[in-house]
């Protein structure tokens, strides 16, 4: 073809700007990132590692000089009449503010790490094998550069923000790379993505299928685009190709005009539609244009499609107004997780990085990714990953907690980054929405910026105090409108309509008043949900591995050392983490750096397996049928076998994944080793699941005494109320993803915590699980009491007779076991776990470990580590069962280390 493209990824030296001018210093490979060549070069230490983040900041204040030589490819038509030859540099993307020269010359100048250029570099180059150019890019200061733009444009903009300085609002670069609440200060700067040359006649620069899915899903209509760049010619022709599993389903061959646009009107008949994980096979079609003259093919251009009906549902309830997402006429919860770049260097992220990191969302059973707005715009390869295996991709446009300027540069740069990436990522099937911004409302709520939602004048918020709302509410909807109709935009993340961010009845919230705000105990979650809560978490530390790597000397290795202290960026982690750590669980030695970090991640997972089950039941309601005997229903359970409507339609913990090693919210540590959190919310997503709950006593204060002044509970708590009758009750329900009922048994046991023996006679039902909904089982079922003489409150109460027991519910399909779920007695700090009876059977291979216990066992957790999985993890065991455990990787079953809650030690091998 006469199209040459060629990579310039090595023969790259950089020096900074003052150095000696002989002082180059080789660069592995590029796309690459200052830190990374500095370390690779021995110039810098690890700021990974102990505090020497704070020893690095000096790189983001300098200039940085990369140069690299490059021939010029040679084109097999050149020279035969075929065209006038072009040749470009490609970058894909510069970080941040960069001067490109090619032989001395200036070809280019950039301010925007988001947007990729092309320049014309035909008059600067020597063409020809052998011959050697000299390119050359200069890499000023992002972290001055925003200072003196604040500066600059202060008289006309109050530059606010929620996270790190002023200077990073005006600058168009990740904004994470001023430090965040969970990662560190380290202000890059280079070649972060591909750098091509490329020779060509003309060339395809891109094609894409405009489509709508027909409501009956029989069809699928639209339109497919192909662009055309360089010297067209009259008597050019695009053959457009579209084929499913190499048969062809659509070819056409059209005349290119001067424009140098093509369109094919299309329609397919039955056509293979793409579906979300657990609802359906991810079917993706091949289109491709091919540019043609005079019978040669000149360019082409191939991508993945899918085809699928996507909808917002917003429509009036009885809970205000739905938000949730319908996927070819089927309702889809949307669980999942929020996503922040995988590290602080983006350009060490490789393309199987992102797949496993994907392919975890997806063995999570997380249909849906959001993607973070302090971030940037997600590589090709997380993309493609979410394509094949079926998870959704929200994607904020790249604004986060902060008070942006409109001024006509700054809104120029934000619609050339918009229609880049909404051109690039129109073709995924698995992009579902676009959202403005994460939690810039939010600033202009706390700053009480100027904001009047029924004033629809976009030239008049540009002259108020929050001129970024023209960016969210006028810009970027028309960018989505003009370069993707059918796409789904949202103008921030939260956002209602224009209502409070916080308001629980519209649009989307980030619930953070667990951890946050009001610091509400994980038994609330219940009671904290939205209409999509795309934010909430709990910290928790990563495995001890993990941990380890943090630090180079083993006495900073305990909780609340200088170094793990300053690893944890998230604001009062120290009195939020030990709250919820004494609030629930017996801390022991809190010096014992093992123990802390098994609380934290029970104290995490905990959370998540209240707030997924919890706000998973309020998808939607049906009832079950009837009891093991065939009568009606028990007392107090469900007999309503309506949907209740679409309460909560999905969930997204903050966040999946980390940058650095660190404490922080994550679910899954910076080396890809998942915390118990992450299989508690797999359990809690899977397609058919099993939830249980029982009455929340507050043991830390009371109800019962309201002071009229204050209207705070003032009187003193009753801690005995769980172990007397006719305070407590319990909800059994079932959740399923599946679009066909399904038959149940769900059966409950009340089972001791101290002798591990049934207390009461087990409920057990024949049910059936409502298609795409939850089904209540058991509602309001009183529960026993558990202490003898409860049930006079004079008595006194004999805590040594006091017998609590676990609510253990087991779902079972065709008589095999499919999920278990178990609500204990709050809070855990008050139940005697001594001598659980644990024991193990390791499989003769190593590959397998079958864990039992004597007594119920709270978040029995294996140690993981890089280049280790197991296939559960923080799970509770009851007399009884067996914890079938598949262990792949470097340590066999045998040398797997163990803990659970109030075990003899913090961390035991089994053998």
């Amino acid at each position: 073809m006469a199209h040459a493209r060629t990579q310039i990824s090595s023969g790259w030296t950089f020096k900074q700007q003052d150095w000696p001018s002989e002082e180059w210093l080789p660069v592995s490979q590029v796309p690459s990132q200052i830190h990374m060549d500095l370390l690779a070069n021995k110039k810098i230490p690890d700021p990974y590692v102990d505090l020497n983040e704070r020893a690095v900041q000096w790189v983001g204040e300098k200039t940085w000089v990369y140069r690299a030589a490059f021939s010029v490819p040679e084109l097999a038509t050149e020279g035969d009449g075929a065209g006038a030859v072009t040749t470009d540099l490609v970058f894909e993307g510069l970080d941040t503010f960069a001067t490109v020269l090619v032989n001395g010359a200036e070809v280019l100048k950039t301010d925007n790490m988001f947007v990729s250029y092309r320049v014309d570099v035909s008059p600067h180059v020597k063409a020809g094998g052998d011959a050697q150019n000299v390119l050359e890019i200069v890499f000023d200061s992002a972290l001055l550069r925003g200072r003196e733009l604040v500066e600059k444009h202060s008289h006309e903009h109050n530059f606010l923000v929620r996270q790190t300085e002023a200077g990073r609002v005006p600058v168009r670069k990740a904004q994470y790379n001023w430090g965040w609440d969970w990662g560190p200060i380290l202000m890059t700067a280079g070649p972060w993505k591909p750098v091509w040359v490329e020779r060509y006649v003309a060339r395809v620069d891109d094609v894409w299928a405009e489509n709508e899915v027909a409501e009956d899903l029989a069809s699928c209509a639209g339109t497919i685009y192909a662009t055309l760049k360089g010297a067209v010619s009259k008597g050019d022709q695009v053959v457009v190709l579209l084929s499913k599993d190499d048969k062809v389903v659509l070819e056409e061959t059209v005349d290119a005009d001067d424009t140098g646009r093509v369109s094919v009107p299309f329609k397919l008949s039955n056509p293979e539609l793409w579906y979300p994980l657990n609802y359906g096979a991810q079917a993706r079609y091949q289109l491709r244009a091919t540019l043609v003259r005079q019978g040669r093919a000149l360019d082409a251009q191939t991508k993945l499609i899918g085809f699928r009906r996507t909808q917002l549902v917003q429509e009036p309830d009885e809970h205000g107004k739905s938000f949730y997402f319908r996927i070819n006429n089927v309702d889809v919860f949307a669980g999942g997780s929020c996503w922040i770049p995988a590290d602080s260097y983006l350009s060490a992220i490789t393309p199987q990085r992102y797949r496993d990191w994907v392919r975890l969302a997806a063995e999570g059973n997380q249909v849906m990714l959001r993607v973070w707005g302090g971030g940037v715009y997600e590589h090709d390869a997380l993309v493609d990953a979410c394509d094949e295996l079926g998870v959704l991709l929200w994607h904020d446009f790249q604004f986060a907690c902060a008070s942006y300027p409109a001024h006509p540069s700054f809104l120029a740069s934000v619609e050339l980054e918009a229609r880049q990436h909404v051109r690039r990522l129109r073709s995924h099937p698995s992009m579902v929405i676009w959202a403005g911004n994460n939690e810039d409302y939010q600033v202009q709520e706390r700053y009480r910026l100027d904001y009047d939602f029924e004033n629809k004048d976009p030239e008049a918020w540009l002259k108020s105090t929050f001129p970024a709302r023209y960016i969210y509410e006028h810009l970027l909807p028309k960018v989505v409108a003009e370069e993707d109709p059918h796409m789904i935009y949202h103008p921030s993340s939260p956002w209602g309509d224009g209502k409070p961010t916080a308001d629980p009845t519209v649009g989307d919230i980030h619930q953070w008043n667990l951890w946050h705000g009001t610091i509400s105990k994980y038994q609330e979650a219940s009671l904290l949900g939205g209409r999509f809560v795309s934010e909430f978490g709990m910290e928790a530390y990563p495995h001890l591995e993990t941990v380890a790597r943090m630090a180079s000397s083993p006495a900073q290795l305990r909780p609340g050392s200088m170094v793990l202290d300053f690893h944890n960026k998230g604001i009062g982690h120290e009195r939020r983490m030990m709250t919820y750590v004494v609030e629930n669980f017996r801390p022991g030695d809190v010096s014992d750096l093992a123990r802390y970090v098994h609380l934290t991640q029970v104290a995490q997972a905990e959370t998540m397996r209240a707030a997924y089950k919890a706000w998973r039941r309020d998808w939607g309601t049906g009832t079950a049928s009837s009891s093991k005997d065939g009568s009606s229903r028990s007392e107090g359970s469900s007999s309503s076998s309506a949907i209740e409507g679409r309460k909560c339609g999905g969930v997204l913990v903050w966040q999946l994944n980390d940058c650095w090693p660190t404490m922080s919210w994550a679910v899954v540590d910076y080396h890809l080793v998942p915390k118990p959190a992450w299989h508690a919310i797999r359990r809690a997503l899977q397609p058919l699941d099993v939830g249980v709950s029982r009455t929340y006593h507050d043991w830390t204060q009371t109800g019962y005494y309201i002071d009229e002044n204050s209207k705070l509970c003032t009187g003193q708590v009753d801690q005995t109320l769980p172990a007397r009758p006719g305070t407590s009750t319990l909800d059994v329900w079932v959740a399923s993803a599946s679009v066909q009922p399904v038959a149940v048994r769900v059966a409950v046991r009340f089972v001791s915590v101290r002798s591990g023996r049934d207390v009461a006679p087990p409920l057990e039902v024949d049910a059936e699980a409502a298609p795409n909904a939850t089904t209540d089982v058991h509602v309001a079922v009183p529960l026993p009491a558990s202490a003898p003489g409860a049930d006079d409150p004079n008595r006194r109460f004999d805590v040594d007779a006091y017998d609590p027991y676990v609510v253990h519910a087991t779902l079972s399909v065709d008589g095999r076991v499919v999920a278990t779920d178990a609500a204990w007695p709050d809070p855990i700090k008050f139940l005697d776990m001594a001598d659980r009876g644990v024991a193990f059977q390791v499989s003769s291979a190593g590959d397998e470990v079958v864990v039992t216990a004597e007594r119920p066992v709270k978040s029995f957790v294996f140690e993981e580590a890089e280049g280790l999985r197991v296939s559960d993890n923080g799970f509770d065991i009851m007399p009884g069962e067996k914890q079938v455990i598949k262990v792949q990787g470097n340590v066999k079953a045998d040398k797997l280390r163990w803990t659970y809650v109030d075990a003899p030690a913090a961390s035991m091998e089994i053998s």
